[in-house]
Formats: C-alpha cells, sequence, structure tokens
C-alpha cells in the first residue's frame, strides 16, 4: 500500500494582495510529491481553519507580506485548537521580524521561514516534521 501523500494547505491571510511567493512554494511541495490546496488571496483566519478541517490537511501554510502576522497567527492557532486540529503543523512565510518569531512560535507556529529559505529547505521541514514522526523514524 503507498505511502499517503502530505495534505498542504498553502493560504494568503489578510488584505496582502502579492501571492508569487506562496504559488512558489505550492508548486515546489506539489513537484516534491505532497498534496497541495491553495485558498487564494484575502483569506481570513476563519476560512483558512474551515478549509483545513474539510480538506484534513497535515500543513498549513501561510504566506504573510502585510506586517498583520501577530494579529493573523494566533487568531488562526486558536481557531485550529477550537475544532481540534491540534496536530497540523502551521508554517509561515514571508516578511516576519525576527524580533517577532519568538511570540509566532509560543502561539503554536512550528517554523518561520524568512525571505532568502530556499524551497528545498522547506520540502525537508515539512518531510521531517510529518513523515518521519509518522512512521516511527
Amino acid at each position: 500500500m503507498p505511502d499517503k501523500k502530505i495534505r498542504v494547505l498553502i493560504a494568503k491571510p489578510g488584505l496582502d494582495g502579492h501571492d508569487r511567493g506562496a504559488k512558489i512554494i505550492a508548486r515546489a511541495l506539489r513537484d516534491a510529491g505532497m498534496e497541495v490546496i491553495y485558498t487564494g488571496l484575502r483569506q481570513t483566519p476563519e476560512m483558512i481553519a474551515s478549509a483545513a478541517v474539510q480538506e484534513d490537511v497535515d500543513v498549513i501554510g501561510l504566506s504573510i507580506l502585510s506586517g498583520a502576522h501577530n494579529t493573523l497567527c494566533p487568531r488562526l492557532m486558536n481557531l485550529l485548537r477550537e475544532k481540534g486540529m491540534n496536530d497540523v503543523t502551521v508554517l509561515i512565510g514571508g516578511i516576519i521580524p525576527e524580533a517577532d518569531i519568538p511570540a509566532l512560535r509560543k502561539a503554536g507556529i512550528a517554523e518561520v521561514f524568512l525571505p532568502g529559505t530556499t524551497t528545498q529547505s522547506i520540502v525537508d521541514f515539512i518531510r521531517n516534521r510529518i513523515v518521519a514522526p509518522a512512521h516511527g523514524l
């Protein structure tokens, strides 16, 4: 029986209208053999959490360039907890000041990818986080 594909939801929360980076990441993850669902622009935390439940995803990747990460990420994490999705890995990428990273991690964000991160680094992080524990590695 083949291994279950890692399911990743890529979302652009808030009012940020620039999605080139999110689309590049979505393609890289798809090319790495993952199932990718892209929600599109201007998603609310409620819309993202709802899509994550409906799609039964393993990972949520947020792309935020607007500076609203300190509001959007904790809200999303609270919604996921309310929906019983405590095992979903949530990642964020974009323009994130390093000073904000500890609070994001405390809110439950598994990793923050800053500009210049390679797509292979993101693929490797997801595989190590999702596949290895699932197989007892």
